[in-house]
């Protein structure tokens, strides 16, 4: 049993680490630079202090280690995907990984985005009050499948 948790958690930490490797990379060639984390950091030290939802989260308290918070949080729920893909789709998935599934799981977190971490720190559901909500809703995606294809792919490396 042990061993089925921690090879959860190597996945989901490589599915994490695959899709900030695309996010670096989308941010290099396009010019957008290096992810942000700060605000999603305060969002997270907000949501401890029991404030989910806000009109904008940059009006809230600053914290001095939001950043690493957010860091530190996107890795968390990375770990929590990893551990909850091998739940649902069952260990056996990790002696041999495919990719469906994985996917599948992948785009339907999106919906943790779109519909709580978003409208929580004051970006309307699925970024509706940003300035190209369609932008960030396909950016999302995208970043979802390279989720998945480290899901996958870390599956296969550690099996």
């Amino acid at each position: 049993m042990l061993d089925i948790v921690w090879r959860s958690v190597i996945v989901g930490i490589g599915a994490t680490a695959l899709m900030d490797i695309w996010t670096v990379i989308y941010g290099a060639i396009t010019g957008g630079g290096l992810p942000n984390w700060a605000p999603a950091g305060r969002w997270f030290k907000e949501v401890a202090k029991g404030r989910v939802f806000h009109d904008d989260i940059n009006a809230a308290e600053p914290y001095r280690h939001e950043q690493a918070l957010g860091w530190i949080g996107h890795y968390a729920v990375g770990i929590i995907y990893g551990l909850l893909l091998v739940l649902l789709a069952g260990s056996a998935w990790l002696d041999t990984p495919t990719f469906l599934p994985a996917w599948i799981f992948a785009i339907v977190t999106v919906g943790a985005g779109w519909f709580l971490m978003q409208p929580g720190m004051g970006l309307g559901v699925a970024a509706s009050k940003t300035p190209n909500p369609n932008k960030v809703r396909v950016l999302n995606l995208v970043a979802h499948t390279f989720f998945a294809l480290g899901l996958y792919g870390t599956a296969l490396l550690i099996r």
